[in-house]
């Protein structure tokens, strides 16, 4: 018995060790919100003010040198994984982008295809690992199924928002409004009614990208656009500045694991 009880706590211990994104609190989600923004608007503000040859392939190099920064670190370490969720948010804006404006498919298509891209990531890493809780990430394996999830939650936010402001004609305001209705189904859900947790996140997490990307482009968009006039650039400043102070600050600490079964690999 001693010796089971013992296994368990080496166990957790090890897994917290490993423990390489942080804890879902409010402070999470809001920064989580401000990096869609930020990422949405600096995007298009590179994308306009900057050749799409140079653009693209620095965005890219710095999203692969961050990525290879927190491959490397052994936990979670705030700036470096924020530093990697906000190159997500630039690069899989201008992946959305590029499909869009690039290959000319319509933004119904590249959500669709987006959609069906998430449901195989999750299916084979459910298949794979038989969880998809954020509190298992202390593996590599299921760190690189994380990362890839949220690259895909990204470029389709990015799809649906843009669907649903251009094509539906619904304007940046008017999608902000209706992708936070959507985002307050999970957290009302999951405070009430009993969803699943795992399943609340993800829905959420989803969710956030088209809200923060909504009202991001509503701020920074020209008047001719249904924007306020305030400039992407600026948008883009006073967002990143705001997502310094909350790593800063409020970082976090990582998320700790909730599933004593799984074997560390």
């Amino acid at each position: 018995m001693n010796i089971n009880k013992s296994l368990s706590v080496n166990m957790n211990q090890t897994k917290e060790i490993f423990a390489k994104v942080p804890e879902i609190t409010f402070y999470f989600w809001i920064t989580k919100l401000l990096t869609t923004g930020m990422g949405e608007v600096a995007s298009d503000y590179l994308f306009e003010n900057l050749n799409p040859f140079i653009s693209v392939p620095l965005s890219l190099l710095i999203f692969i040198t961050a990525m290879i920064l927190q491959f490397k670190v052994r936990r979670y370490i705030p700036k470096i994984y924020w530093l990697v969720v906000v190159m997500v948010s630039i690069f899989g804006t201008m992946a959305a982008d590029i499909v869009r404006v690039g290959l000319g498919i319509p933004y119904i298509v590249s959500t669709i295809f987006f959609m069906v891209a998430l449901a195989v990531v999750l299916i084979t890493w459910y298949s794979k690992e038989k969880t998809l809780s954020v509190h298992s990430i202390f593996t590599r394996r299921r760190e690189i199924f994380y990362w890839l999830t949220v690259s895909v939650t990204f470029a389709l936010g990015t799809a649906a928002g843009d669907m649903t402001a251009t094509s539906m004609h619904l304007g940046y305001f008017s999608s902000g409004l209706l992708f936070t209705v959507l985002l307050a189904i999970p957290a009302l859900g999951y405070r009430f009614f009993g969803l699943n947790e795992t399943f609340a996140f993800w829905f959420a997490y989803i969710m956030t990208r088209p809200v923060g990307a909504s009202f991001s482009d509503w701020l920074g968009a020209a008047h001719s656009s249904g924007g306020l006039g305030l400039g992407k650039g600026w948008v883009s400043l006073v967002l990143t500045i705001f997502i310094i102070l909350l790593v800063i600050f409020k970082g976090g600490s990582p998320a700790k694991s909730m599933e004593v079964e799984d074997n560390v690999e």
